[in-house]
Formats: structure tokens, C-alpha cells, sequence
């Protein structure tokens, strides 16, 4: 008996293990260029439906054991959810605590209907307007659907802030860092098709084709969060993590629509944190420095009032710590503390941060500066090596700065407003 569940077990597992291959294989085809109908043929023959774990694992495999990088990952995902569409398997549950208002899953649901409704009606209907006659009324009201969309910019950022890290805590890395970069595509061709319709300049065909571009992938990104990451979410994160992500969203942003109510789970109530709990019994030490002491309440109402964000990474590129002023100008939540800097910037620009944390560790450089435009507003970015006594590396603080003021002042002030 025990030697026959051995082998139906080794029988299961080497099924599973040809299931895999033949993705695999699958998608080395679409990665030499075979045509996808073909491809989808195969695939509907071969293996029919797919869970989302496999998915999961299949992205994973193809980044750390067959080498193709995330960029190629990223280009072939729209084919792949093409491939895979309507053949993934439906996950059944008892409870579904993600279809009650104020859960971030509904609420991010809630947003796709709204965002599919923009792109795929409104925009849509006025791209097709525009196409018969590009009067300036068809462009203003392409113009005025672009900037509503703009909006989903909030939508990607909870998702890659909020989200992200508790999949990477799980080791889940593969889908995070691929769709990371396909929602920054997407926030680029919305930027290029409004910037075609600003400065248009009669070339119908060429901002029609932009449109289209933002109508597919916008729509596809819904496709591929609803039927693949909020799923693997739904069953990788606990119900503590689910009521911290509520509870950070709002300071990100919602997107077309916003949550009628506070979500909060039947069952289990959230766990409280050493920090919060050390709030509740009343405690509030003092930290003795060269030049003064300070309770723990000052010093962070000290630095939460400074005209600045501070981000502070250790010395092995972990965020610990950020400050929360009213205004911050780059959006940070609780989720970061603990996350490697490299996992908390798209794939695009991690080859700059690494270069820069190599200097400063080696001792080549002890700052660096950027500034940048930010609408209104001229941002300066200053990042500095932090060194003790001996000149041992302890980690990088990174300082942000709206300039905008300083830059405009003139003269001289010396008397009180």
C-alpha cells in the first residue's frame, strides 16, 4: 500500500515536472519568434488549462534558470497572457473577504472597471471621432480622456509599493519585477500620446496608432492583474498583511474611484506591531547624543517636520527608515522598511542605483546629487554615504527637496511677515 502512494506521488510529480517543460518550451517558441496562433494551438492541445502558480513559477524559471532576462520577459508578457488567456483555472473559495468594500483587492477591481470604461469606451469612442475629422474639439476631448487615465498612474503605484514587497518577502520576484516594468511602459506611451496630441501637428495616422497602443495595453494589464497577480496574491498574503495595505493606500492615492468603507476583517483582528504596542502601554524613552538628549516622540516629530524627505538604507541596501511629513513628494509606505532599495525601484533603473551605492561603498564618492521637474515643482535628490568615526560605510541617506521657492527668492528679507 505505502509503496503504491510512492509511486502514484512520483507519478504526480514527474506529470507535473512534463507540464512545466512543455511551458517552458512553449514559451521558448514565442522567444524565437513563433507565430502565436500556432503557438496557441499547441498549448490548448498540449496542456489546456493553467493555474496561476504555474504562471508564477514559469516567469521565475525563465529569469533565474534560463537566463532571459527581464526585459526580454517583459516584452514577450503581452503574448503570453494572449497564449494563456481564458485557459486559466478558477479559484474557487469559501470566503471571499476581496469581494467586500474597502478590501484593497475589490477596491483595485473597482478601479479596473472604471479605468476599462475610460479606455475602452470613452477613449475609444473619441479616437474614432478624431480619426474622421482631427478638429481641435476631438483632440481637446482625447486630450481630457488622457488626463483622467493619468490616474492610473495611482493604481500601478499601490500595486508596485504595497503589493510587491510582501510577494517579494515570499520570494516571489518574477512577476513583480516584469510587471513593474509593463506599468512603466504603459505611464510612457500615455505620456507620448498626450504630448502627439499637444503639439499635433497633422499626422493623423501616427497618433491614432499612439491611441491604440494605450487602449491594448491598458487593457491587457487588466487582463493580467485580475487573472493572474491579484489571484496569487489572494493566496500568498495573510489577513494582517491585507489590512496594512488598506491601511496604507490612502496615502498613495486611488484611481477614478476611491473605497465607500474601511475594510475590516469578520475574524482576526490585526496583530500589533512592537512599535504600536510600545505607543498603547505609554512608553516613551530618551536617546542621549554628543550634543543633547531627546525623547523618541521629539525626535520623530523633529524630523517629520523638516522641510525634506529623508529615506535612510543600511549598509546591506536595506530601507529602515523613512520620514512621513505632510507633504511628501515621492510616495513611500510601511512595506519598504525591510526591502532591498534595489526591489523598490523598476527594473529600468536599478543598474543607476547599484552604481551609486558601489561608490559610495568603495569610498569613490561620499555624494550625489540630481535635480528634476515635477510638474510645478523642481525636485532636488541628494544622496549621501554615511560613514562612523573610522570611516566605515553604515549606509546612504537619501534627501529630497522641493526648490522650487529657494530658486524663485531675490533680494533680501529681514524683517518678520
Amino acid at each position: 500500500m505505502m509503496s503504491e502512494l510512492i509511486n502514484n506521488r512520483e507519478h504526480v510529480m514527474e506529470n507535473k515536472s512534463e507540464r512545466q517543460e512543455m511551458l517552458k518550451e512553449i514559451i521558448r517558441e514565442l522567444h524565437a519568434g513563433k507565430d502565436v496562433a500556432e503557438v496557441k494551438a499547441k498549448f490548448e492541445e498540449a496542456v489546456g488549462d493553467v493555474t496561476v502558480a504555474e504562471i508564477s513559477q514559469l516567469e521565475h524559471a525563465l529569469m533565474q534558470e534560463e537566463g532571459i532576462p527581464v526585459s526580454e520577459v517583459q516584452r514577450l508578457c503581452t503574448v503570453h497572457a494572449e497564449v494563456f488567456k481564458g485557459s486559466i483555472e478558477e479559484i474557487h473559495r469559501s470566503e471571499k473577504p476581496e469581494d467586500e468594500p474597502g478590501h484593497p483587492i475589490h477596491t483595485w477591481k473597482m478601479e479596473n472597471k472604471e479605468i476599462d470604461m475610460l479606455v475602452n469606451f470613452k477613449l475609444q469612442l473619441h479616437k474614432e471621432r478624431f480619426e474622421k475629422e482631427d478638429s481641435d474639439e476631438n483632440r481637446f476631448k482625447l486630450i481630457e480622456d488622457l488626463n483622467l487615465l493619468w490616474d492610473v498612474d495611482k493604481h500601478y503605484s499601490r500595486k508596485e509599493n504595497l503589493l510587491f514587497p510582501y510577494l517579494e518577502k515570499y520570494g516571489i520576484f518574477g512577476p513583480t519585477k516584469v510587471m513593474w516594468g509593463v506599468d512603466d511602459d504603459i505611464r510612457f506611451v500615455i505620456k507620448d500620446a498626450k504630448r502627439a496630441l499637444t503639439s499635433y501637428g497633422g499626422y493623423k495616422r501616427e497618433v491614432t496608432e499612439i491611441l491604440d497602443q494605450v487602449i491594448k495595453e491598458v487593457s491587457e494589464m487588466i487582463f493580467k492583474e485580475e487573472e493572474i497577480l491579484f489571484p496569487m496574491c489572494l493566496e500568498t498574503l495573510t489577513e494582517d498583511e491585507w489590512v496594512k495595505i488598506a491601511a496604507e493606500s490612502e496615502a498613495i492615492g486611488f484611481c477614478l474611484t476611491a473605497p465607500e468603507l474601511v475594510w475590516k476583517p469578520k475574524r482576526h483582528p490585526l496583530i500589533v506591531e512592537m512599535g504600536e504596542a510600545a505607543e498603547e502601554a505609554g512608553f516613551d524613552g530618551y536617546i542621549r547624543f554628543e550634543t543633547g538628549i531627546v525623547s523618541l516622540k521629539q525626535l520623530e516629530t523633529l524630523l517629520n517636520h523638516m522641510p525634506v524627505d529623508l529615506t535612510f538604507i543600511d549598509e546591506n541596501d536595506v530601507v529602515r527608515y523613512f520620514s512621513h511629513g505632510k507633504e511628501r513628494i515621492f510616495a513611500r509606505t510601511k512595506a519598504v522598511i525591510g526591502r532591498t532599495v534595489q526591489n523598490c525601484h523598476p527594473p529600468q533603473s536599478v543598474h543607476v542605483v547599484e552604481k551609486l551605492l558601489e561608490d559610495f561603498k568603495s569610498g569613490t564618492k561620499d555624494v550625489e546629487d540630481f535635480w528634476i521637474n515635477m510638474g510645478d515643482k523642481f525636485i532636488y535628490i541628494r544622496y549621501f554615504a554615511v560613514r562612523d568615526e573610522a570611516g566605515k560605510y553604515m549606509g546612504t541617506l537619501e534627501f529630497t527637496q522641493n526648490v522650487s521657492e529657494i530658486r524663485a527668492l531675490e533680494g533680501e528679507k529681514r524683517i518678520l511677515s
